[in-house]
């Protein structure tokens, strides 16, 4: 099969290699386009990570697509209607950053409850001043987990050591795993309503979009503090920013957005005719939220350590190798 990689850089070339001579493989360092899509087209097999769009108007120009093989656990970029109805399989990476984005979370909430980054700007300038920087202790604080998956349960572990209390909400709550690890299932408006720190660890569905939005800012205790490790569109970002602006939220550490692609390259929505598609009121929300002193942002960087970027690339190659053979694994739609 023809195989081509985006969005590689030369290590993972070499690891993609051990396809050959089975398969012919080409890499990329572009993302998937509708324009470096036309460079592609007699691919059988795509495989991107997240910031590639994999939606009908690049799909189409594949009239030879029978796989995409996303470097990534989440597979909202990709059309799977459109893939469903012609016939084109979706295989993802469902376990490979547990430990690495929990920890990422962790890293976040240290930063914004004790000020972290103003301070170490500070003294960067030579002013060691304390005036302003007085943080948020986690011991005996509650923390709110939205989601208690791999990274949700590795998160509610990290917290044990901090001896934080931990309330989980989860559509489908494992009763052993909160017996296991010491915490407890409440309604979502209970654990909002009781946590020091909420931290969102659920994928993007239809139904997790706007998930925390106005009326969930509300039910928040006055000051608490929101980590989002998972996906953009699982916060309201103009309601974020209005729940800063009126102090109900006291800091933010984000390492997603909605319309992350379109705030590294703003251009992007002047290149065709209209604005259909952008949320323009969200691309603005973003920009405000980089401005605000209380939030951190991180480039959707949880993910990206030795270890884990190894594991993606590792389990890619084998549900390239797997779906050749066919014994498909890691199939979308099929656990």
């Amino acid at each position: 099969m023809k195989v081509v990689v985006f969005e590689t850089e030369e290590w993972e070339h070499q690891a993609c290699l051990r396809l050959e001579p089975e398969h012919e493989v080409e890499c990329t360092r572009q993302r998937l386009d509708p324009q470096t899509a036309t460079l592609f087209t007699s691919a059988e097999v795509v495989s991107t990570f997240v910031n590639s769009q994999l939606g009908a108007d690049v799909l189409t120009q594949f009239p030879r697509l029978k796989l995409i093989a996303t470097r990534s656990t989440g597979y909202d970029h990709v059309d799977l209607d459109w893939c469903k109805a012609h016939g084109v399989a979706v295989a993802n990476v469902p376990d490979y950053g547990d430990s690495t984005v929990a920890e990422h979370a962790f890293a976040l909430l240290l930063a914004v409850a004790r000020n972290l980054v103003e301070a170490v700007e500070r003294t960067r300038r030579g002013d060691f001043s304390q005036a302003g920087l007085r943080g948020f202790e986690l011991r005996g604080k509650t923390l709110g987990v939205i989601g208690t998956g791999r990274i949700g349960r590795r998160a509610i572990e990290i917290a044990g050591g901090f001896g934080m209390n931990v309330v989980a909400y989860d559509l489908y709550p494992d009763e052993d795993a909160a017996t296991q690890f010491g915490f407890r299932y409440a309604d979502l408006d209970e654990v909002l309503a009781d946590a020091d720190v909420i931290t969102l660890h659920v994928p993007a569905t239809p139904g997790t979009a706007s998930l925390i939005s106005d009326r969930e800012f509300d039910l928040m205790k006055p000051g608490a503090l929101l980590i989002n490790t998972a996906r953009g569109n699982v916060v309201d970002v103009p309601a974020l920013v209005r729940a800063l602006a009126d102090g109900k939220v006291r800091a933010a550490g984000l390492d997603v957005l909605p319309q992350e692609p379109l705030v590294r390259e703003e251009a992007q929505i002047f290149r065709g005719a209209s604005s259909d598609g952008y949320d323009l009121k969200a691309l603005v929300a973003n920009h405000v939220l980089l401005r605000f002193p209380n939030v951190i942002v991180t480039p959707h960087n949880a993910y990206n350590t030795q270890s884990a970027v190894r594991r993606i690339i590792e389990t890619t190659v084998e549900n390239i190798e797997a779906f050749g053979r066919g014994e498909p694994r890691n199939l979308v739609g099929e656990r």
